[in-house]
């Protein structure tokens, strides 16, 4: 199940099927022009960058964007026909995939407001669902998602840290977490080392980050 997913940096995450598809690019290196979907969870400039778009998109990439963001793409000369627009709490197809928005928010924290609609998404690929959270702490909305892969923020700060990220997902039980968010803007390589070791079993957790250089 964890063949066709690259963690390259961050929160930026590929995912490898019989489409190539991209949530939050960001710091990548090489020009591939390979992303036949692009997943934006929310605008701040470690989860939107244009510069990253434009490094991995295509003339037909199809980008998938919470509604406020829209007006900035139409801007960086994305075609209208090419933006799916979504809001929290909805479900979408999207080039044959099946895609669930969950909001993404913080709690106890003033950078992530619920009333901004910003999101994280549920994806099914070959019939496996992958949660990739966004930036949010443990919530009602995400306590009650149903997936064999969760992608969870580890770092703190702006989001959960990872004592309250394995909480939730020894809440959730997904077959295989996978921690994401720390290791270069915020958080370190032992808070996911200390997020996998409070996992209950059976779940199984994977570090797949590699900060030293993204694709």
């Amino acid at each position: 199940m964890l063949e066709n997913i690259q963690i390259l940096y961050h929160s930026s995450i590929r995912i490898n099927t019989e489409k190539i598809i991209y949530i939050d690019p960001f710091n990548i290196c090489k020009e591939n022009h390979d992303a036949d979907i692009i997943m934006i969870t929310h605008d701040h400039y470690d989860h939107y960058s244009e510069e990253d778009i434009n490094k991995v998109k295509k003339s037909d990439t199809i980008l998938v964007v919470p509604e406020k963001l829209e007006r900035k793409l139409l801007k960086n000369e994305i075609s209208q026909n090419q933006i799916v627009t979504v809001k929290p709490n909805e479900k979408y197809i999207v080039e044959g995939f099946k895609i669930e928005t969950i909001p993404a928010y913080n709690i106890n924290k003033k950078f992530h407001p619920k009333e901004n609609n910003w999101v994280g998404y549920i994806i099914e690929v070959e019939k496996i669902r992958y949660y990739i959270a966004g930036d949010t702490d443990i919530t009602e909305e995400n306590r009650k998602i149903n997936c064999d892969i969760a992608l969870v923020p580890v770092g703190g700060t702006y989001t959960m840290d990872f004592k309250e990220a394995a909480k939730l997902i020894n809440e959730i039980k997904p077959h295989i977490a996978i921690p994401i968010h720390y290791g270069s803007i915020v958080g370190t390589n032992e808070d996911a080392n200390k997020f996998i070791k409070l996992l209950n079993d059976p779940i199984q957790g994977k570090i797949l980050m590699n900060n030293k250089e993204s694709k």
